[in-house]
C-alpha cells in the first residue's frame, strides 16, 4: 500500500473510543470515515459533533462498507474477539482495545486469520506507549540500565460502579496493562506462568465468573532467557488508589514506579554512595516522536475538563499513549509492516493473563503458553 494513500478508519464503540476521533482526523495519513455505536442517538450526536457523515448502528453493515480499510474496536471485553474475527474475515485491518480475547482459542483464531488474510492486527495496549514506559525503554536502548535482572508490574483498580460485565471478573483476565511492559522492554516472549490467588471477593460477585480471588499474582518465565517477571492484579474488594506500575531492576540502574499518583519515579544508580543511590526523576513527554498534527494529544483530548471518561478519572490519561497508538497502527498499514504489538505478540500477552487465572484456580500449577503465541 502506498505511503501516499490515506487509510480510511472506522471507530467502533464511542465511549472511550471517541477519544481517538480527533487524533485520526488530524493524522496526515488517515481519514476518519465512519463511526459505529449501537445507541443511535449517541452515534448521531457524536457524528454531528465531529463532522462524520457515515454513522452505523449495525456492525455487520459497517464491515460491508468498501470505503473502510480498518476498524478500531473499543467495545466491551466480551465483544473484542468476535468483532475482530468478523473484521478480519471481511478484509479489514484491526486495532482493538485490550484484551485481545477472553479465551486461548479466540486468540488462536485471530492469529490464524491474520496469517491467512495478510491483514494487520494490533492490540492497543496503552502502557507500552505511555511516556513512563517510553522513558524506561529509552534508558534500556541506550544501555543505561545495564543487564536487566528482573521486572515487575502491577495494575490495581477499583472497578465498583463500572458496567456489569466487569463484576467479579478474574483479575488476570484484564492483565495486559502489566504483562505488556515486562515483555515489551526486551522484546521477550512469555513461555510459562504460575499464579496464585489471594483473598476473596463477595459471594454474589464470585457467581458471575466463578472466580473468588481479590488479588492474583503471577510469575512469568521468559522464552530463551534468564529473566523472569512478577505481575499482580486486583479489581475488587482491595483498598488501593488506581495504579499501573512498572519496575525494572538492572545491573547499572533500576527504575521504580512511585507509590502514589503525582509523585515522580525513582532511578537507583549502582556505585553511588548509599544516601545518593536513589534519585527522583521527571519523565519527559515524547510527543516529538509523532507527526506535528497530533502531538498535542499526548497531553489533552476529548475527555478533558468536566467531560471525563472513567478510564481518565482512574487512569490518568494513559500516559499520553493514545496518539502514539493511533500513529503506530496507521503507519504499520501504510508501510505494510506488522504493528507493535502484532497479532502473535498480542496473543502471547493476552494468554499470559488467561492462563495465569487458570493456574491460580489450580493452586499455582505451572502452565506453558501455547506454541502459536511463541513464534511468528
Amino acid at each position: 500500500m502506498s505511503q501516499q494513500r490515506k487509510i480510511n478508519i472506522a471507530i467502533v464503540g464511542l465511549g472511550f473510543g471517541a477519544e481517538f476521533i480527533p487524533i485520526y482526523q488530524r493524522h496526515p495519513q488517515a481519514n476518519m470515515v465512519a463511526i459505529c455505536q449501537r445507541n443511535g442517538d449517541k452515534c448521531h450526536d457524536i457524528g454531528e459533533r465531529h463532522g462524520i457523515a457515515k454513522r452505523y448502528t449495525d456492525y455487520d453493515a459497517l464491515l460491508r462498507d468498501p470505503d473502510v480499510d480498518a476498524v478500531h474496536i473499543n467495545t466491551p471485553i466480551p465483544d473484542h474477539a468476535t468483532q475482530s474475527i468478523k473484521a478480519l474475515k471481511a478484509g479489514k485491518h484491526v486495532a482493538c482495545t485490550v484484551p485481545m480475547a477472553t479465551t486461548v482459542d479466540e486468540c488462536r483464531e485471530i492469529v490464524r486469520l491474520v496469517r491467512e488474510t495478510g491483514k494487520h492486527y494490533m492490540m492497543m495496549e496503552t502502557v507500552v506507549y505511555a511516556r513512563e514506559y517510553l522513558f524506561v525503554k529509552d534508558l534500556y536502548d541506550r544501555g543505561e540500565l545495564g543487564r536487566v535482572q528482573f521486572l515487575q508490574a502491577s495494575h490495581q483498580q477499583d472497578m465498583d460502579g463500572w458496567p456489569g460485565y466487569w463484576t467479579g471478573l478474574p483479575p488476570m483476565h484484564y492483565a495486559t496493562h502489566c504483562v505488556g511492559p515486562v515483555l515489551a522492554l526486551t522484546n521477550a516472549t512469555a513461555a510459562k506462568v504460575s499464579c496464585f490467588g489471594s483473598g476473596r471477593i463477595d459471594e454474589a460477585s464470585i457467581k458471575k465468573y466463578g472466580s473468588p480471588f481479590a488479588v492474583e499474582s503471577c510469575h512469568i518465565q521468559f522464552k530463551d532467557s534468564d529473566i523472569s517477571a512478577r505481575i499482580y492484579r486486583s479489581l475488587f474488594a482491595t483498598a488501593r488508589q488506581y495504579r499501573e506500575s512498572f519496575d525494572v531492576y538492572g545491573s547499572k540502574k533500576t527504575f521504580e514506579w512511585p507509590l502514589v499518583d503525582g509523585e515522580d519515579p525513582i532511578v537507583h544508580t549502582k556505585g553511588k554512595h548509599e544516601p545518593e543511590i536513589p534519585e527522583r526523576v521527571s519523565v519527559p513527554d515524547f510527543a516529538s516522536r509523532l507527526p506535528t498534527e497530533i502531538q498535542s494529544f499526548t497531553k489533552a483530548g476529548v475527555y478533558d475538563g468536566d467531560n471525563q471518561h472513567q478510564s481518565f478519572t482512574q487512569g490518568g490519561g494513559h500516559g499520553g499513549s493514545h496518539p502514539h497508538l493511533a500513529h503506530e497502527f496507521i503507519s504499520a498499514i501504510a508501510n505494510n509492516r506488522p504493528p507493535f504489538p502484532n497479532a502473535r505478540q498480542s496473543a502471547n500477552w493476552t494468554c499470559v493473563g488467561i492462563l495465569a487465572h487458570e493456574s491460580a484456580m489450580k493452586g499455582g500449577e505451572p502452565i506453558a503458553l501455547p506454541e502459536f503465541t511463541q513464534s511468528d
